[in-house]
């Protein structure tokens, strides 16, 4: 093994890779249809297995404001959810809970507004906990635990420790940790930075 492999895999023993995640949206095989005339598209993976960046593009719209090209990701799901920052928020004049991906109810809708169509969506658009996708084999590495809390030193320009991110563990996953884009701006997190996780 050379020295850079070797430092890759202690990399990885020590650390977790941090991964901004910016504004996007989820929707249905029956949504998809009406915004798009069809299913979504694959345009190129993402980092957590069998997910990945649609070719199909939304605008959200709030009662205040509006995004337009918000990327839309894949596969289809179950029900819609729309996942932006708290500084989105403010454009559209939404105020977004803070919860993990899936725990939709009673949050706001929007509106979005595809190639084909509209759908106005009663609920869905939260603000993403900040977060970190395991393995069970990294988790018991880490000494972690699904749906743990912990802290999470950024290792990046500004360093931070980012307080109350919760673990997610499935063998589904990669190992990296998520924050939205106001808390990578606040740390000023580059592609490529680790984080390491603290109890």
């Amino acid at each position: 093994m050379d020295a850079e492999s070797l430092a890759s895999a202690l990399a990885q023993r020590l650390f977790v890779e941090l991964e901004a995640s910016g504004r996007h949206v989820h929707v249905t095989a029956q949504q998809a249809l009406e915004l798009f005339g069809h299913c979504l598209t694959p345009k190129r993976p993402l980092s957590q297995p069998g997910q990945f960046l649609a070719e199909q593009r939304v605008t959200v719209v709030g009662p205040k404001g509006e995004f337009r090209d918000v990327a839309v990701l894949g596969p289809e799901r179950k029900q819609a959810q729309v996942e932006i920052s708290l500084t989105d928020g403010r454009t559209l004049g939404i105020q977004p809970p803070i919860r993990l991906s899936g725990d939709i109810q009673g949050s706001p809708g929007a509106v979005l507004v595809g190639s084909r169509g509209r759908v106005t969506l009663e609920q869905g658009v939260i603000a993403a906990q900040r977060h970190i996708h395991l393995t069970p084999e990294a988790a018991a590495h880490f000494g972690v635990k699904d749906r743990q809390r912990v802290k999470l030193q950024a290792l990046t320009e500004r360093p931070v420790i980012f307080q109350d991110v919760i673990v997610r563990v499935s063998p589904d996953f990669a190992p990296y940790a998520h924050l939205d884009y106001d808390e990578a701006n606040a740390c000023g997190f580059q592609k490529g930075d680790l984080g390491r996780i603290l109890p």
